[in-house]
């Protein structure tokens, strides 16, 4: 079993700025790509940004600019600095993480999700 800790959302004005941390725990053996989606209300899950072991990044046009992920392979956490944020950044935000446990199976799992609201 792999356990996912997000942290991070909360209520910023807009322009303001978020950081958002995941952590994975568990029966790890190597962790490939990490990311972070969004869902917002009425719309479908989108990929915002992810990073593959050696630290390839992938961003959806709306954040490049402006959000930069991170990882740290060390501690199996993958982090997602949002800058510049816009109202139409509002979602909830989910950690994915692709994990090869220590049976050699491979599968994706999924954090609990953190709401991010931008308003004034």
């Amino acid at each position: 079993q792999v356990q996912l800790v997000e942290s991070g959302g909360g209520l910023v004005q807009p322009g303001g700025s978020l950081r958002l941390s995941c952590a994975a725990s568990g029966s790890i053996f190597l962790i490939n790509t990490m990311g972070w989606y969004r869902q917002a209300p009425g719309k479908q899950r989108e990929l915002v940004a992810a990073v593959t072991r050696s630290g390839s990044t992938n961003y959806a046009d709306s954040v490049k600019g402006r959000f930069t992920i991170s990882r740290d392979n060390a501690k199996n956490t993958v982090s997602l600095q949002m800058n510049s944020l816009k109202p139409e950044d509002t979602a909830v935000y989910y950690c994915n993480v692709g994990v090869t446990d220590r049976r050699l199976v491979r599968a994706d799992y999924w954090g609990q999700g953190t709401q991010v609201t931008v308003s004034s």
